[in-house]
């Protein structure tokens, strides 16, 4: 396994939609293996395919390992099939974004469907955080980020962190 360089803001390829995962070879297992590894080693709940240069409709989650319980998932091609009304506001953190939370507003609960790296169709109910960060990730692989989601005066108060990381090290 590897650690696999995470793209920062503003990276073009955070804002493409990503190509459906279309063969589960050995190198998407690397992947998603080594996706698994720079996710916990940065520390983070999510990675999505783009935020390691693959634009591909893969990202990997775990919610709960920072309380002790890990449940590592590897999704493929992920969509939502249905999504309550109630809603719920988090604070967000992006491992493509760092410092610079985002108070977002998303369905409380929700019903996932993705395939494994064994190719079976999954679907499973997520609540709390677990909805929270699966629509984060599957947000960035339609080119999406959380700092498009917050209010206007977030994004004025965040601007300045953003323009620093835009105008790049330096």
């Amino acid at each position: 396994m590897a650690l696999l360089p995470i793209l920062r803001f503003p990276d073009p390829r955070l804002r493409r939609p990503c190509l459906p995962v279309t063969r589960i070879d050995d190198d998407l297992r690397q992947l998603a293996a080594d996706m698994l590894e720079t996710m916990y080693a940065a520390p983070g709940r999510g990675l999505a395919g783009p935020q390691v240069g693959a634009l591909l409709g893969l990202f990997v989650m775990d919610p709960t390992w920072k309380e002790g319980t890990p449940s590592p998932r590897v999704c493929l091609n992920p969509e939502i099939v249905a999504a309550s009304d109630e809603t719920a506001t988090r604070e967000e953190g992006c491992l493509s974004i760092p410092g610079v939370p985002c108070l977002v507003t998303r369905p409380a609960e929700i019903a996932l469907r993705w395939t494994d790296l064994s190719g079976v169709v999954l679907e499973e109910r997520l609540t709390g955080f677990a909805a929270t960060c699966a629509q984060h990730e599957l947000d960035h692989l339609h080119g999406r980020l959380c700092i498009d989601l917050i209010d206007e005066p977030a994004r004025v108060a965040a601007s300045a962190a953003l323009r620093v990381m835009a105008a790049g090290p330096g």
